[in-house]
Formats: structure tokens, C-alpha cells, sequence
């Protein structure tokens, strides 16, 4: 990490106090990964009603990335930021108090808002002070709180879960977050420039469908299918295939694969281009799925979680890293809240659309799996095939033998520390 040591001392103390807030807050998140299923399971929901909880909580992030990325760009990225810790504070301690469906539906839907705000900030933050052609690197060590957060949260929340009951952990998960927030208040935004945008009048529809956003964004919707699979399902079809295995570990098996990657795979971009990266990830993350809907013994299942985090930790710094090239500073939010909506919508319609057509074709977790392994190879497909101009342009881009033609230069990119703190 020399780059770090090139870096004036208010930006190092500013990322610095970034890096621990998010480590915090995606504890927080983690924390409940493995154990919010199983607890619909016990108050008496079924396959369906769990998806409808876990998908509800993409529905806050669809319904808030927009006018938060706005806010971000137009007000204040800290201010968008503290919205979420704010957010992840409150929601946990929600599920204290409601044990039926509809209000845990509610509360996911707020609960969303969350991951909505700090996404966009956070990574807004992280690009405006980055240098231009570092940015690749820093974002990926900046991307490690994901990691180890989510190595942390799910194994102690499966373990508090196992050991105490709820109450706890849902106190648990709210502290985590709390403890982010005080250290939020601390970070000190880089004052934007006042400059025109010139795609401030685009409606979301049109930046979405033009040719910065589209295939990230497709991708990010084919990945955010499977993603929800995972998320909802595997520790219910670790249950039921009798294997002996915290389902929290699985999760800390993909947070300790995404923490190896984003080590290297930043550096790699900035010198080889995001194209190649993003096909290795997407191949990865087909065969992580192929290994969960064949998996039957613990090794398996962590084998396939090592697999999925190691695919993550590529896919999300280095597309994060790609929307940052095609943006200006001015509308980094937007973009990034728009890109997201891709992953969100994914997440949102995955549980209950799997858990439906399940039950009705009378398909088990197993084979959700199977499903969820064709989106994964469909998005590996797009890519390659559409992510430039043309298809011979898309497949030397996709292979790391041509450049992103849609990227923007920014003379001096605001001198790319942003000096003035605000």
C-alpha cells in the first residue's frame, strides 16, 4: 500500500476514517445475512414470504439511489453519507419490536435506504480523492471494509443468533452501525467545483439506456439475480441438505476471497484496463453458483463462497472504477446511484420471483442455484459481446486488448486531491 505514502496528510486522514466507517457498517449489514431468513423461518414464514423480506430490502435502494446520488452531487457527499449510517442504525432495532410479515417488509424497505446512501457517498468520496491514474488501486483497497466487515458480521451474527436468540443481534447489528456513524461525523468532504452539467436535465431513463451505463448496468442486474439467490437462499439450502456448516461461515468464506482480490485487482486494472477484469469476474461468478447447486459437504459450500467473494471483490471496485472513468466529478452520485439501481433491482426481484416460480414448478434450493448459474454465464455473455461500440471493440475491451471508449478525461481532474477541505 506505498500509494498511500504519496498522499497529502488531510486526504490519508480522511480515507483512513472512510476505510474504518465502512468496515463498520457492512458488520452491521453482514451480521444479518445468514440469520434474517431463518428468522422469518421461525415466526412461520414460508419460501415466499422469506423472499419477499430479503428482497425487500433492494426496494428502498431502487426507490432512493436516484434523488440520493442528486443529493450527493448538488449538496453534500457527507450528508448522503450519514443518511445511511443514520439508516443502519435505526432499522435493526425495528425488528425488536414486529414479528409479522408486513411490518418486516416495511422495516427491510427502510432498511434499504442505507446501503442506497452510503454506496453513493462513500464511493464518491473515495473517487474525488483519488489521483486519475491510481484510481483503480485505491478504490480497490478502499472497497476492503466489504471484506472483512462481512468476514466479521455473519459469523458472529450466526453465532449470537445460535447462542442468545434475536434480541441480541439485532442490538448487535444496530451498534455496529451507531459506531460507524460517530466516526462519519469526522470525515471532512472535498469541496466540488460549481461547474455546469451538462447531463443535469437527462432524465435517469436516458442516462441508463445510454452507452456509459447500459451494459454495467445490465450486468450488474444479471449478477444482482444471482447475488439474491445466494443471499436468500443458501442458508435454507444448507439447512435442508443436512450439512454440517454454519451458514455464517460461508459468508466469511466470500468475505475472505473478496479481501485477497482487492489487493491485486485495483493495481491490475489501472495498468491493463477494467475490461478484463470484469470477464474474469463474471466467469468466476458462474462457476461459484455451478459449485453451490453441486455442493454436498462443508468443503463445497466454502470452496463456492471463496469462489463468489473472489468474484465480487473484482466485479464491484473494478466496475466502480469504470463509471468513475466515464463520469465527471459533478455527477459521480448520479452515475453511481443509476449503475446501482441494476444490482438493486436484481436483489429486490430475485427472492420472491425464485421463491415463486419454486414453489410453483416445485423447484428446490438446489436448483435455484442451477438458475442462478445460467444469469451468471448470460451476464459473462453480455459483456463481452456489448460492452463497446462495436462487437469486435467489446471483445478486445472484454479481453484487455482495447480501451473503454466511453471513458472521459477531465483535464487535471480538479487537481485530483481536491486540496480544499471543506
Amino acid at each position: 500500500m506505498q500509494l498511500f505514502s504519496t498522499l497529502d496528510l488531510p486526504i490519508k486522514r480522511n480515507l483512513r476514517i472512510l476505510l474504518a466507517s465502512s468496515l463498520l457498517f457492512w458488520a452491521g449489514i453482514g451480521s444479518l445475512l445468514p440469520t434474517l431468513s431463518l428468522y422469518v423461518q421461525s415466526i412461520g414464514g414460508n419460501d415466499q414470504e422469506i423472499g419477499l423480506v430479503s428482497g425487500a430490502f433492494a426496494i428502498g435502494l431502487l426507490g432512493s439511489r436516484a434523488w440520493l446520488g442528486r443529493l450527493a452531487d448538488q449538496q453534500s457527499r457527507k450528508l448522503v453519507l450519514l443518511i445511511g449510517f443514520s439508516v443502519a442504525t435505526i432499522a435493526p432495532l425495528g425488528y425488536l419490536f414486529v414479528q409479522s410479515i408486513p411490518w418486516l417488509i416495511a422495516i427491510r424497505i427502510f432498511h434499504g435506504v442505507c446501503i442506497a446512501a452510503f454506496a453513493t457517498a462513500y464511493m464518491s468520496l473515495v473517487v474525488d480523492l483519488s489521483p486519475p491514474k491510481n484510481r483503480g488501486e485505491l478504490i480497490g483497497y478502499m472497497t476492503l471494509g466489504n471484506p472483512i466487515g462481512t468476514a466479521i458480521g455473519p459469523a458472529l451474527g450466526g453465532f449470537i443468533q445460535q447462542s442468545w436468540g434475536n434480541s441480541p443481534l439485532f442490538v448487535m447489528a444496530a451498534g455496529f452501525s451507531g459506531l460507524g456513524l460517530v466516526l462519519a461525523t469526522q470525515v471532512q468532504a472535498p469541496a466540488l467545483p460549481i461547474e455546469p452539467n451538462p447531463l443535469a436535465y437527462e432524465s435517469s431513463w436516458q442516462l441508463l439506456s445510454g452507452p456509459r451505463l447500459r451494459v454495467p448496468t445490465l450486468v450488474f442486474l444479471l449478477i444482482g439475480l444471482a447475488f439474491g439467490t445466494l443471499a436468500t437462499f443458501v442458508p435454507l439450502f444448507i439447512k435442508s441438505t443436512s450439512v454440517d456448516l454454519n451458514p455464517g461461515l460461508f459468508y466469511t468464506a466470500a468475505a475472505l476471497g473478496g479481501f485477497g482480490v482487492r489487493l491485486v485487482v485495483g493495481r491490475a486494472s489501472d495498468r491493463f484496463g477494467r475490461g478484463l477484469p470484469i470477464t474474469l469476474s463474471l466467469i468466476l461468478y458462474t462457476l461459484a453458483m455451478f459449485l453451490i447447486w453441486s455442493a454436498h459437504s462443508p468443503f463445497h459450500f466454502l470452496c463456492a463462497g471463496l469462489i463468489e467473494g473472489s468474484a465480487a471483490g473484482i466485479l464491484i471496485p473494478t466496475i466502480s472504477a469504470l463509471i468513475a472513468d466515464r463520469a465527471r466529478p459533478q455527477e459521480r452520485g448520479r452515475l453511481f446511484g443509476l449503475c446501482l439501481i441494476g444490482f438493486d433491482l436484481g436483489i429486490a426481484i430475485s427472492g420472491p420471483l425464485l421463491g415463486s416460480v419454486g414453489s410453483s414448478l416445485g423447484l428446490d434450493y438446489r436448483n435455484m442455484f442451477a438458475v442462478a448459474a445460467g444469469l451468471a454465464f448470460l451476464s459473462l455473455l453480455t459483456f463481452i459481446t456489448q460492452s463497446s461500440k462495436t462487437l469486435s471493440d467489446s471483445i478486445q475491451f472484454a479481453f484487455g486488448r482495447g480501451k473503454d471508449a466511453y471513458a472521459i478525461a477531465i483535464e487535471g481532474e480538479l487537481n485530483y486531491s481536491l486540496k480544499k477541505i471543506s
